[in-house]
């Protein structure tokens, strides 16, 4: 059974299109790694601050694998190294929570992840 998991940030509205490069600039990162299934950003339309990161994996313990290896690492110390003006190139990088902003300061003011089991789905009917 897939599992999802939601990773919600708070974002304040100045501070979206750093938020949007960031994700943009470690696209790929994540659907290389075993057991990945979906990604997708989803920015908010009104009445929230909050962007939801949506991932979907094939079980609770390739999510695990995967926060805990090297692209996970690698991901979020490469946004942390652009949001200080360092080019992304994998220096400065603190770990969990570094992609959403540290360096010259946090896209995000805050996050919660959210757990889910995929009990029902559908799709496009051909």
């Amino acid at each position: 059974m897939s599992v999802v998991k939601i990773n919600v940030l708070t974002v304040p509205a100045e501070m979206r299109a750093d938020l949007e490069k960031r994700f943009s600039s470690r696209a790929g990162m994540v659907e290389s790694s075993d057991g990945f299934e979906w990604f997708e950003l989803l920015r908010p339309v009104e009445g929230t601050e909050q962007y939801l990161v949506y991932t979907r994996w094939r079980s609770e313990a390739d999510f695990e694998a995967w926060q805990q290896g090297q692209a996970f690492r690698r991901g979020h110390a490469a946004a942390a190294a652009e949001a200080a003006g360092q080019g992304g190139g994998g220096q400065g990088g603190s770990g969990q929570g570094a992609g959403h902003g540290h360096g010259q300061g946090p896209a995000a003011s805050g996050s919660a992840l959210w757990s889910f089991e995929v009990v029902q789905s559908a799709g496009p009917r051909t």
